[in-house]
């Protein structure tokens, strides 16, 4: 019989205790961010109809991208590749009960059946907040100063990173009115611009080209101009008249007034769904060992409306959970993460098992997380787990400790050992958490 393979599924991860402990502080960080602007946790079903999301989501997601399987009922559905169609449902669902604006998140997971690489994988983590019913630039300037808040909260400089933003009314325009391009062309050209850094200039170009057919020379030359383009105050004169540049130059401006300062106008940024109606952002890691798009959002109008009711305002965004672990490791961010069990006890002969046990519940009532080594195996072998697992804290039970009621407590980290009482114990692990004191500190 052939053994089974030990590794997950392709573009898949394990999420091993110290994984996960990183998970969780990623996750516990961007829900008290959000949570501070007043946004409140949803949860939706793991499988959509597919239909959901070949309305508005694009081809490529929805055909080629998406895990879709017929069930038993005859129904096609797929497993959720994206959390917007869902919430977009949601809402809809329940349009006239919810206060507007409504803020809402979720940190759930995805599949998308795509090449697994760097930062990109088949299963993957996103915080999904969302704010609806605000059609002002207020909106954007909300979301993207959260955007910006998830990224400060680990500690992040503004060096590190840098918000983006476009607007794909302003890329529309530009598609038609400056480049010449009929639907089809437009739609051909973002996506290679969505892909421009993927590809080298040479194949860029070449694709180019071919999209523009007879008129690729000047079009050449208006996309050149284009891509030098620094701030929304260098496009050509042609597009300075637009009211839409005016837009972004007043979502600037109020993000400025907020704090935001590492934003830049990027007239080469497109966000590749089909659903965005308005501004879209990105958010970049600037480290050189890591210059890449972290996560992004924008506005999206319409998709409330496809659930067969008026049409919502709406702002999102995604923060991805390995981009941003990624971004953290990259600028040395992530800190050392402790497991949740503080105590482990070392039981010293056959006959202390019931007394570590009752210790065990002892410090379990008042909030201590303890566990038992009740392998029955030699001290040494009882350590090294516990070494194994990071256990902060060891104390050892046996008869002369039960008889006593003092125990052993061994820091594993220092290899410090006293004896303690029990009371003296619980006060320890309580000092352990709340952590060091900074004696220098002004009273």
């Amino acid at each position: 019989m052939t053994s089974l393979s030990s590794l997950p599924y392709k573009g898949t991860r394990d999420y091993y205790p110290e994984d996960k402990r990183v998970q969780n502080y990623i996750f516990e960080t961007w829900r008290r961010v959000v949570e501070r602007y007043g946004y409140q946790e949803y949860g939706a079903p793991m499988v959509e109809p597919l239909e959901v999301y070949t309305a508005k989501s694009g081809k490529e997601l929805a055909d080629e991208q998406t895990y879709s399987f017929v069930d038993r009922g005859d129904r096609t559905v797929a497993i959720r590749p994206e959390m917007t169609p869902s919430i977009s449902r949601m809402v809809a669902g329940r349009r006239q009960e919810l206060g507007y604006p409504a803020r809402l998140y979720s940190i759930a997971n995805f599949m998308r059946y795509e090449r697994p690489q760097r930062g990109r994988e088949r299963e993957f983590w996103q915080l999904n907040a969302d704010i609806f019913g605000v059609e002002s630039s207020l909106a954007e300037a909300e979301i993207i100063g959260m955007a910006y808040d998830t990224v400060k909260a680990f500690g992040a400089k503004d060096d590190m990173f840098v918000i983006r933003i476009n607007n794909r009314k302003l890329i529309d325009f530009v598609m038609s009115g400056y480049l010449g391009l009929d639907v089809v062309g437009s739609q051909m050209m973002m996506k290679l611009f969505d892909r421009r850094n993927k590809i080298d200039a040479e194949e860029f170009e070449r694709q180019a080209r071919e999209i523009l057919a007879d008129g690729a020379d000047e079009g050449m030359r208006k996309i050149g101009k284009l891509l030098d383009v620094t701030s929304v105050t260098s496009l050509p004169s042609s597009l300075q008249d637009s009211t839409l540049v005016e837009e972004i130059k007043e979502l600037e401006a109020r993000l400025l007034k907020n704090g935001v300062k590492n934003v830049k106008f990027d007239m080469t940024l497109m966000r590749g769904l089909d659903y965005y109606t308005g501004t879209v952002f990105e958010v970049f890691d600037m480290h050189p060992d890591n210059n890449r798009s972290m996560f992004g959002g924008g506005r999206y109008d319409g998709l409330v409306g496809l659930f067969g009711v008026e049409s919502i305002p709406t702002v999102g965004m995604a923060p991805g959970l390995t981009p941003m672990e990624l971004f953290l490791r990259s600028h040395n961010l992530l800190p050392e993460l402790a497991p949740a069990t503080e105590l482990g006890i070392i039981i010293v002969d056959e006959d202390s098992v019931q007394s570590a046990l009752d210790l065990a519940r002892t410090l379990r009532d008042e909030g201590m997380n303890v566990e038992t080594d009740i392998s029955g195996r030699k001290l040494d072998k009882q350590i090294k787990a516990a070494i194994k697992k990071q256990l902060p804290f060891i104390i050892f039970v046996g008869e002369n400790e039960t008889k006593e009621h003092i125990y052993g407590l061994k820091n594993l980290a220092t290899g410090e050992e006293e004896r303690l009482s029990a009371e003296r114990i619980v006060s320890k692990i309580k000092d352990y958490r709340r952590g060091p004191v900074d004696d220098d500190a002004e009273l």
